[in-house]
């Protein structure tokens, strides 16, 4: 059983794979949160969220609202949606109300096994065991869980989730080479396995959720988009679990990982972002024209393939032990709607409805060659251009199939 014991203190370090560098602390104190990095860091000058939380000495506190006293960094690695109700759920049955549970709470529980490379002591993390997982059973139990019927698989679920983000019930796994053994995950692995994420359907989702994004990543990997190995296991009752190989691990590596929602500051909630800004942060944080490419050719697939839902924590980006930063690959690529059926992020001011002309705009705003522009947007639409036969050959409904052919660019 996970105990909850509430926290006043919370100490960060980071992982890299070659161990624990201290980060800084935080302090809770009417319910305002306190940060002070710690000296080593900043003699070591490496800068894990330049633009909102720089490398300076003293103590700093903020604001309540966005992410209730969080910096964004450290906001990162708390889970959402799926990952919260279950955190919230197990917290009740121990007899703790929601309103009593603070962000370091939340970090405790995140301890040393979260995304990236920042872990947090103390560590409230369940001890995990490599035990042998049914992914029918666990999307039957996920469901139960979000209908209120079911108690006792909490602490199962809650644990596997680790700290992944996003709506969708989701599991860290590990998995072998043949692909036919599956283990909990969420901690380190046996030699033999590999780290991935499995998602299974929320409440609204129907039941060939996972064969389409599985789709989508083929055709974004066709598209010249960075995807990770990804696979779509055979279900009982749907047309199968979408899971994706985890980019922030490499064998014992870790990767410090920071959304452009953590970096900036915004609300993913409230979508005020523009793909120029998303281009120029690219530029800034990478300082490489092939990373701010990777976003254009990013910006060009999400547009033409109605991906509306591309919000600001569906952009990522990785940093290793000395320093230097990169865009993620690509990740929560599927037919989405966006909030009033807009683009969660606009392209050269336009949401509702944006086109090849925005983009080609935005690519040359971006100071891309038109050659290039050219070459990404026909390239796409080339990719897209398979949909239909792709969708059939792994098990998209005929309406589905339509639907979504009748929105791609």
């Amino acid at each position: 059983m996970i105990q909850f014991p509430l926290v006043k203190e919370i100490k960060v370090g980071l992982n890299f794979g070659i161990g624990v560098t201290p980060v800084g602390r935080f302090a809770i104190r009417n319910r305002t949160i306190y940060f002070e990095y710690d000296r080593t860091l900043i003699e070591h000058g490496l800068e894990i969220s330049p633009l909102r939380l720089p490398l300076n000495s003293g103590v700093s506190s903020f604001e309540y609202d966005l992410f209730e006293g969080l910096p964004g960094v450290f906001n990162d690695s708390l889970p959402d949606g799926w990952g919260r109700l279950l955190f919230d759920r197990v917290a009740r049955s121990q007899g703790i109300v929601s309103t009593e549970i603070t962000p370091l709470d939340r970090l405790a529980n995140v301890g040393m096994h979260g995304m990236g490379a920042l872990v947090y002591e103390p560590a409230h993390s369940s001890d995990e065991t490599h035990e042998a997982i049914c992914l029918d059973t666990l999307a039957e139990q996920t469901q139960e869980v979000l209908h209120g019927n079911s108690e006792d698989v909490l602490q199962e679920l809650l644990s596997l989730n680790g700290s992944s983000a996003g709506a969708r019930p989701k599991a860290l796994v590990g998995i072998d080479q043949t692909s036919e053994h599956i283990i909990h995950g969420a901690h380190d692995l046996p030699a033999e396995y590999e780290p991935w994420l499995v998602k299974f359907a929320n409440s609204q989702d129907g039941s060939d959720a996972g064969a389409v994004e599985y789709v989508y990543a083929l055709m974004a990997k066709e598209a010249g988009i960075q995807i990770p190995d990804v696979h779509l296991f055979p279900a009982k009752n749907s047309a199968g679990y979408f899971s994706v190989k985890r980019f922030d691990r490499d064998g014992d590596k870790r990767y410090h990982m920071h959304t452009a929602c953590g970096l900036l500051h915004s609300d993913f909630r409230t979508p005020s972002l523009d793909y120029q800004d998303l281009l120029a942060l690219t530029g800034i944080l990478t300082r490489d024209v092939r990373e701010v490419e990777k976003m254009y050719r990013l910006a060009v697939f999400n547009v033409l393939a109605h991906n509306r839902d591309d919000n600001d924590k569906n952009f990522s980006f990785l940093m290793d032990a000395d320093g230097q930063w990169e865009l993620s690959p690509a990740y929560d690529l599927t037919f989405s709607s966006g909030p009033g059926g807009e683009q969660s992020t606009m392209v050269m001011g336009e949401g509702r409805d944006p086109g090849l002309d925005h983009l080609t705009k935005l690519g040359m705003e971006a100071n891309l060659k038109p050659a290039s522009i050219e070459e990404i947007i026909e390239q796409t639409r080339s990719a897209l251009g398979s949909w239909k036969k792709l969708a059939k050959q792994y098990g998209v409904c005929v309406s589905g199939i339509e639907l979504i052919a009748g929105k791609i660019l």
